[in-house]
C-alpha cells in the first residue's frame, strides 16, 4: 500500500513538473489575453454528441452571456466549435476564426483563460520553489560541511549564525526583507529575488544536519586513513564525508520544497511577490480573493487546489520511511559524535 501511495504521489508531482515545463505548449490560449465577453465564464464542456444525438469529433459550444449583472451564461448550441490539435504551436485549441477562447477551466475576472494561467503560474511558483530549495541545500552543504570538518571557532561561529537565522520567524523575516525593497520590480527581478530570499532563510536547517553528520564521519577510520595519505580537506569533504549526507539532504529537500511553494503563494497573495498580470498561483489567489461571491465561481480557486495537490504529492512521493531512514542516520551520527565535537 505504501508503494502505491508513493507512486501516486510521484505521478502527481511528475505531472505538475511536466505541466510547468511544457506550459506554453499545453496552454490553450495566451495567458494575458483578455476576452471581454467571457468574464467569469464557467468551464466549457467538451462534447462528442450534439443535440440531435449525432457523434462528432470533440467539440465545444460557445458561452452566451445571459445576464451581465449576475454574470450568468447559457450554452449556445446552434454552432459547434471542434477542437484543433497541434495548431499554432499548441497542443489543443480552437480555430482563430472561432473568435473565442477554449475555456476548459473557465475564465477569470478579466476574461482570461484560467487553465492557461494555471499552467503558466506553475512555471513561476514551482520554479521559485525548486531553485530556492536547491540554493538552500547548496548553501547548507557548504556551511555545514566546513563547520563539521573544521570544528573549533569556525564551527562555533557558523552554527551560532545559523541559530540566529533559525530563531527568526521565517515568513515574517521574508516579509520584512521583501518590504524594504522597491515595490515595483520586473517579473524576472521578483523571481530571482524570491529565490534568493527563500534560500537564505532555508539553509540553516540543512547546515545543522550536515554539520552533525560530517563531524561524526570525520572521526571514522576511512577518513583518518585519507588524512594519513595526504588527502586535502576539499577532497576529503567531497569524496568521503559529504556523500554520507545524501539521505539527509533528500529528506530536507522534500521538506523545503512544499514550504517554499506555500511561501511564494503567501508573498504573492499579500502583494509582496508577483503582481498582475504575471501568472503565479499566489497572485491568482489574490485576484480571486477580491470576489465577494466566490462560491458562484469555484473554478477561481483552482490555484489553491493545485498548491494542495503538489504539496501532498511531494509528501506522498518522499514517503515517511525515506524520511525516517534519513533522520535515523542523522541520529546515529549524532550519537557517534564525540562529546568535545558537539
Amino acid at each position: 500500500m505504501d508503494t502505491v501511495i508513493r507512486r501516486l504521489g510521484a505521478a502527481t508531482l511528475l505531472a505538475a513538473l511536466v505541466g510547468a515545463l511544457a506550459a506554453p505548449w499545453l496552454a490553450p490560449d495566451v495567458g494575458e489575453q483578455q476576452f471581454r465577453d467571457y468574464l467569469y465564464a464557467p468551464p466549457m464542456r467538451v462534447r462528442v454528441v450534439d443535440a440531435d444525438g449525432h457523434w462528432h469529433a470533440p467539440f465545444v459550444h460557445r458561452w452566451r452571456l445571459a445576464d451581465r449583472v449576475m454574470r450568468s451564461f447559457d450554452e449556445d448550441r446552434s454552432e459547434r466549435y471542434p477542437l484543433r490539435w497541434f495548431v499554432d504551436g499548441r497542443l489543443v485549441g480552437l480555430d482563430s476564426a472561432a473568435g473565442q477562447p477554449l475555456l476548459l477551466l473557465g475564465g477569470d475576472g478579466l476574461g482570461r483563460d484560467l487553465l492557461s494561467r494555471l499552467l503558466l503560474g506553475a512555471r513561476t511558483t514551482l520554479g521559485v520553489a525548486f531553485l530556492a530549495a536547491i540554493g538552500a541545500v547548496l548553501i547548507g552543504v557548504l556551511v555545514g560541511g566546513v563547520a563539521g570538518y573544521a570544528g573549533g571557532i569556525v564551527d562555533e561561529t557558523l552554527m551560532r549564525f545559523a541559530d540566529l537565522v533559525l530563531v527568526l520567524p521565517t515568513i515574517y523575516a521574508v516579509l520584512a526583507l521583501r518590504a524594504v525593497l522597491p515595490p515595483v520590480l520586473s517579473v524576472g527581478a521578483v523571481f530571482w529575488l524570491l529565490v534568493g530570499l527563500l534560500a537564505l532563510v532555508g539553509w540553516p536547517y540543512v547546515a545543522r544536519g550536515v554539520r552533525a553528520i560530517v563531524a561524526a564521519e570525520r572521526g571514522r577510520e576511512y577518513t583518518l586513513a585519507a588524512i594519513a595519505v595526504g588527502a586535502g580537506p576539499i577532497r576529503i569533504l567531497a569524496i568521503h564525508l559529504l556523500p554520507a549526507t545524501r539521505g539527509f539532504l533528500t529528506a530536507q529537500a522534500t521538506l523545503l520544497l512544499p514550504a517554499f511553494i506555500l511561501a511564494e503563494a503567501t508573498l504573492s497573495y499579500v502583494g509582496l511577490g508577483f503582481a498582475p498580470p504575471a501568472a503565479s498561483w499566489g497572485a491568482m489567489l489574490s485576484e480571486a480573493s477580491n470576489i465577494s461571491a466566490i462560491a458562484d465561481f469555484p473554478w477561481l480557486l483552482s490555484p489553491a487546489a493545485a498548491i494542495i495537490a503538489v504539496v501532498l504529492a511531494v509528501n506522498l512521493a518522499s514517503g515517511a520511511g525515506a524520511r525516517g531512514g534519513a533522520f535515523g542516520a542523522l541520529a546515529r551520527s549524532r550519537r557517534a559524535t564525540p562529546r568535545g565535537a558537539a
